[in-house]
């Protein structure tokens, strides 16, 4: 299947999910995947709206990004949702500021407090829920299709992008001048928080980036896990 095909498939997905499925959202983490989604919502001007979560411990060019995108897409706008400020002084009193590189206990719980709870303010009283992912994103995705039913947080779930490339991914990006984060372009192919996120070598995998020090096969922060 090309593109174009890719395209009209991912455009039929999003349609459906926002008239058949209102109130929807999409979760913006301002990827590469991400933005692709974002342009098409507000081009297409799709019932779908956008939310983000800030964990406070995002990369100075994710923030130069959601500024851009804000200007670009002023009809669009993106709603961003923070950790729970008493949540995170816990952590932090409990287990030091950069406790995530300690045990993937201590990670998980960290991604919880900053990330895991936020989505669920952000999904409540949502029929459905979008995301950028990709099967070829990494080992724990493969198993993914368009649409799975999330019991985590008790709603439908829309993976639009699923069979896309990342090739393909950036030739839209490309041939339709969507903004993205600057860290693409210095080896960076998948972006979180700062302290967990670094760039790749040539050959590495696109997830290698993203909390290096664990085995790849535990590497989600719980917001694409199924319960």
């Amino acid at each position: 299947m090309d593109l174009q095909a890719k395209l009209a498939q991912t455009l039929d997905v999003l349609r459906q999910v926002a008239d058949e499925f209102s109130p929807a959202v999409f979760a913006n983490s301002f990827g590469a995947e991400d933005m692709v989604l974002m342009d098409l919502i507000a081009r297409h001007r799709l019932d779908i709206a956008v939310f983000s979560l800030d964990t406070g411990r995002l990369p100075a060019e994710t923030y130069a990004l959601m500024e851009e995108t804000a200007s670009r897409y002023p009809d669009t706008p993106v709603q961003v949702f923070f950790p729970n400020t008493a949540a995170t002084e816990q952590y932090v009193n409990a287990h030091g500021i950069n406790a995530f590189y300690q045990s993937i206990e201590l990670r998980k719980a960290c991604c919880h407090v900053r990330k895991i709870e936020p989505l669920q303010r952000a999904l409540k009283d949502r029929k459905a829920w979008i995301t950028g992912l990709r099967r070829q994103q990494s080992p724990t995705r493969t198993d993914l299709g368009f649409r799975e039913f999330d019991a985590g947080n008790g709603l439908e779930k829309f993976n639009p992008l699923i069979e896309w490339t990342e090739k393909e991914v950036w030739a839209y990006i490309k041939e339709n001048d969507v903004p993205y984060n600057a860290l693409h372009d210095q080896h960076y192919p998948s972006i979180g928080c700062a302290p967990c996120t670094r760039a790749i070598a040539m050959g590495e995998d696109v997830r290698a980036g993203r909390w290096w020090w664990e085995d790849p096969e535990n590497k989600e922060c719980g917001l694409h896990v199924k319960r």
